[in-house]
């Protein structure tokens, strides 16, 4: 074992035996994330499950049906419809969702005494090997004010080769709740690095290696050739969020006996400003000129090697002011009107030669285009409202309205909303939910405009327009949820076959059910995930029909120690699934190849002792057992086989 691997585990090892010998007690902790700009606060869970703990080290564990390049921590694209998310205006890091920070996924806490959470988690050999290590950190500084920090490291070699990715992601995050003033806040930093491949040169290294070694049927992953050797990725970014708010309010006295009065504060309206900071910049570079001239079908700034760089950056400003919600009895919901600007910068790669020497070897510009201005800025401005209703046991809401009206965001509408009720049923509560959101936006200028060595377009895209709606049913007491929705997309933006933006004027239908249905008897524990979906148009929005994700375990205790034992898996039917292009790293449809059919199941056993989660697992357990070979979900793409993982994670309560 490397030195730094038992260096770490060792750590973990001796944080965990202090924490056995003296556990701490204290006020239970809590934590919250922000459901959007003005600062609205949804609560949240603190990372400390033990069940399911080792499943998140999976690439192919982010979906059910999760198209991806196969290592961890490298480019995917979830084929869940329903949990799809359109193009950013910064599409390069689209594929890199699950591994980036963002809004969304940040956590604030309140821990009453400084917390770590540590864990380490490895697996494979020394040429595929695959590391994650992660730090979390949170500490009151009083009872109003906390600080938070962050660090995620991965570090995978990929089973085969060429497939390196490393991403650094850093950060710190603080809130103040006062009385009358609040802020949460926080900034991050990532630098991923991603080795492309291109994909195996055959697919027959996979499906029947026989074939192609003369009757040997085993074949080195590492082995096999790669359709790129010099290629390799980089996305780096910032993130800086400020949300304030300063509520007016009165003073509410109520006597407690004849000498004590008790004061609280009653916040009626609230001033919001919050900033929102993003940065990106992508670069693709290949080194080799023969795959420079090969691999791509087209080459327009450089035949011998190709160095694209493109970067952004955008300030929003948003400023609100609200009616907040309980503060009299007739005050039964929250409202808010808000204004946001944001200035978007672009820079990309300039084109500088002279395409009039014949002697260059490139291709000409496609037609209708004669250049595209490396740089670009735009202002916009939208207006909003938002209705929301936090608080009741029996029906919440939240409604949000915002209308773009100056630059490119000029007549785009965006409306969604939620209503969340409950009623008693055999001694427990159903929830039922209905949603609905309808959006007309303008297409990203990058889709619209874009230049490098191997792709240019120049569109004029119209704006993308969706309805969708539908409702969810949770019912704990038989472990029942279902979601019923149904979509239609006009003008919807995709990659097409030659990897370059299209639109597709008409209208295209989805529809979605999804069931989860969790089972035990005792010990016995049955969790399942079944997903139907269809698409009136599959060269448009192409998705599997089923898939499935099913997890058999025992859950049980001996002594102290609690276990989880059991066998998961992923299933989905075939579909043309997406071909993936390193040069823009963005998956595009194809009609060609079907992939699917194929289960990915993981061997696991996860532990918790006191405040120490720790695992063994072997994922894709049934390779070469069950199942077949043809274990691909992106076009060329393999995903990795057999291979034992290990991982520890230790919350420090300090």
């Amino acid at each position: 074992m490397k030195p730094r691997k038992l260096i770490i585990l060792s750590a973990l090892a001796f944080g965990a035996a202090v924490l056995w010998a003296k556990p701490p007690v204290v006020e239970p902790s809590y934590s919250w994330t922000l459901a959007d700009r003005l600062g609205l606060r949804e609560p949240s869970t603190i990372d400390t499950l033990y069940e399911n703990y080792s499943l998140r080290f999976v690439p192919s564990g982010q979906s059910a049906a999760y198209a991806t390049t196969g290592n961890y921590g490298a480019e995917g694209k979830n084929m869940i419809f329903a949990e799809q998310q359109g193009i950013s205006g910064f599409f390069f890091r689209d594929a890199l969702k699950p591994w980036l920070p963002s809004l969304a996924n940040t956590r604030f806490y309140n821990t009453r005494i400084p917390m770590t959470l540590l864990s380490y988690n490895f697996g494979g050999g020394k040429q595929d090997a695959q590391e994650r290590l992660n730090a979390i950190f949170s500490g009151n500084i009083n009872k109003r004010a906390q600080v938070g920090a962050l660090l995620d490291y991965i570090y995978s070699k990929g089973s085969y080769e060429n497939q390196t990715a490393k991403n650094l992601e850093w950060g710190f995050s603080g809130s103040y709740m006062g009385d009358r003033y609040e802020f949460q806040g926080f900034y991050y930093h990532y630098n991923s690095v991603n080795k492309e491949n291109g994909g195996i040169e055959d697919v027959l290294w996979i499906t029947d290696p026989a074939e192609l070694q003369g009757g040997v049927d085993k074949v080195n992953a590492k082995q096999i050739p790669t359709r790129l050797n010099n290629a390799h990725t980089r996305v780096v970014g910032d993130q800086l969020f400020l949300n304030h708010r300063y509520k007016i309010g009165y003073w509410h006295e109520e006597a407690v006996n004849d000498t004590t009065v008790n004061r609280t504060y009653i916040p009626v309206t609230s001033l919001i400003w919050s900033l929102d900071f993003n940065s990106g910049r992508h670069s693709f570079n290949d080194t080799s000129p023969t795959e420079t001239r090969e691999f791509f079908a087209n080459t327009y700034l450089n035949p011998d090697f190709t160095r694209d760089r493109t970067t952004y950056w955008s300030l929003q400003n948003t400023l609100g002011i609200s009616l907040l919600e309980g503060f009299h009895k007739y005050a039964k919901f929250g409202l808010a009107a808000y204004l946001t600007h944001e200035v978007r910068r672009y820079n990309q790669t300039a084109d500088t030669i002279d395409r009039m020497n014949p002697d260059f070897g490139l291709d000409p510009f496609p037609a209708g285009i004669s250049g595209i201005t490396p740089t670009a800025t735009e202002n916009l401005l939208w207006v909003g409202g938002q209705l929301t209703k936090q608080k009741g046991s029996i029906l919440t809401y939240r409604a949000n309205a915002q209308f773009g009206i100056i630059g490119p965001a000029a007549g785009d509408v965006k409306i969604e909303g939620d209503i969340n009720t409950r009623f008693p049923l055999l001694g427990d509560s159903l929830r039922l939910t209905a949603f609905g959101a309808f959006r007309n936006e303008a297409a990203p200028y990058l889709m619209n405009n874009y230049l490098s060595n191997h792709f240019i377009w120049q569109n004029k895209f119209g704006k993308e327009r969706s309805v969708r709606f539908g409702g969810r049913l949770d019912y704990d007491r038989s472990g029942t949820t279902f979601e019923a929705s149904v979509t239609n997309l006009q003008n919807h933006i995709y990659f097409g076959p030659d990897f370059t933006p299209m639109q597709h004027g008409s209208n295209v239908q989805v529809l979605s059910l999804r069931l989860w249905q969790n089972l035990h008897a005792g010990p016995l524990h049955w969790d399942n995930a079944v997903t139907y979906q269809t698409s009136s148009d599959q060269a448009v929005v192409p998705m599997p029909q089923f898939a499935v994700y099913s997890n058999l375990y025992f859950k049980f205790k001996i002594a102290t120690l609690f276990v989880q034992a059991g066998i998961d898996c992923n299933y989905y039917t075939g579909y043309y699934a997406p071909a993936y292009q390193p040069a823009t790293a963005t998956f595009a449809n194809q009609q060609e190849v079907k992939l699917g059919n194929y289960p990915f199941m993981n061997l696991y056993v996860n532990f918790k002792l006191s405040k120490t989660r720790f695992y063994v697992m072997m994922s894709h357990i049934n390779q070469g057992i069950f199942g077949g070979n043809n274990y691909f979900s992106a076009v060329n793409y393999p995903l990795n086989p057999r291979r034992l993982q290990l991982g520890v994670s230790v919350d420090f309560a300090n």
